[in-house]
């Protein structure tokens, strides 16, 4: 479930104007490839489709790989912080657990 909005995810950005925004950001103001705004997911693709490194199959395909590769990161330190608590967000009763949750630990305080 998770690949498949990530890929959504990454079409929609695309379909909104990706490539177009980081185009305008490079006309704009003095960028290069290796600044940290545009190594982030989705800027660092596009750069390289700008810049005729890769095609727009290659940019869709590079971008949701590394979307991936950062939402797999983040879950491993999610589950290596104990202090978390984590919810299933496409459990239907996301809502009735995380207000229970908040009323339980207002109360525990």
């Amino acid at each position: 479930m998770l690949h498949r909005r990530i890929e959504a995810r990454f079409d929609a950005m695309l379909e909104r104007g990706l490539v177009e925004e980081v185009r305008t950001l490079r006309k704009r103001y003095a960028l290069h490839p290796n600044l940290p705004s545009m190594r982030c997911v989705g800027y660092r693709q596009a750069w390289q489709f700008l810049e005729g490194e890769i095609d727009r199959d290659e940019l869709r395909n590079r971008g949701i790989f590394a979307t991936r590769q950062l939402a797999k990161r983040q879950l491993t330190w999610l589950r290596a912080t104990p202090w978390i608590r984590g919810f299933d967000c496409l459990d239907l009763s996301i809502v009735a657990k995380s207000i229970d949750f908040l009323l339980r630990e207002a109360r525990a305080r």
